[in-house]
């Protein structure tokens, strides 16, 4: 059963299979890494976060619990129909598409997780760095969490099987024409199953280039999330503030 790829988050991220390869990701570094990055920006007690791409929300669930007022937004109804179960009156969750503004500002945009250069279209990369500053309010701080490219495909596995919940999932994983592939297939209940995840190779001279279009002033850059100097060669992270 072959999807169609060509955009492949919509379908990919919206299948049960997709949360269960991903289960394993580790909260405890994602919620010390938010503990860090919002004392970091100090962003005021009761302050509004908008975390966009939040899929099912883990990241937004714990910024509500350090007394954020946090909206998630994401483009897989599964993702924020799940989501929704968590919702309360300072925690909501909307179905959005991230290359448009939410037309609501707040103190902070986080987008985390390596959840940028899914877009075909070098335009609508553009256009969600363009959709943050727009709903920034003027002492807002933008924060994109990517990868390190460079130190990614320095280190790629190229083939490897992952087995969770009894399912074998093969990955394979290469560079071409400017994006790091993964094609994962897999067989469950009977039935044979391929998927592909592709995100751009954007290196931080790619975002610097977006910024300066979009206007956006880059403030700082750093390679892990305990917010440490960026180095292109050994960082496993691409972290940036900006405004």
């Amino acid at each position: 059963m072959n999807k169609d790829t060509t955009t492949w988050f919509t379908s990919w991220f919206d299948t049960p299979f997709y949360h269960i390869l991903y289960k394993d990701r580790d909260d405890t570094e994602a919620q010390h890494f938010m503990d860090t990055l919002t004392g970091y920006l100090n962003i005021p007690e009761g302050g509004t976060i908008l975390d966009l791409a939040c899929g099912r929300g883990r990241h937004a669930i714990y910024l509500n619990t350090l007394g954020f007022d946090v909206t998630g937004a994401d483009l897989s109804e599964n993702s924020i129909n799940y989501a929704k179960e968590f919702e309360n009156d300072t925690l909501h969750f909307d179905v959005h598409d991230m290359c448009k503004p939410y037309n609501k500002t707040f103190d902070a945009i986080f987008n985390l997780f390596t959840s940028f250069g899914y877009f075909d279209n070098d335009i609508d990369n553009l256009n969600t760095i363009k959709a943050i500053k727009a709903d920034l309010n003027e002492a807002g701080f933008g924060v994109i969490d990517f990868m390190n490219s460079e130190f990614v495909i320095d280190t790629l596995v190229p083939e490897e099987v992952k087995t969770v919940d009894g399912i074998d999932f093969n990955l394979k994983r290469y560079v071409a024409d400017g994006y790091i592939f993964k094609d994962i297939s897999f067989t469950a209940d009977g039935e044979d199953y391929k998927y592909q995840e592709r995100v751009r190779a954007f290196s931080l001279a790619d975002f610097e280039a977006f910024f300066e279009q979009a206007d956006v002033y880059l403030l700082d850059v750093f390679g892990d999330y305990k917010l440490r100097k960026f180095n292109a060669k050994t960082s496993e992270r691409l972290v940036m503030i900006f405004k």
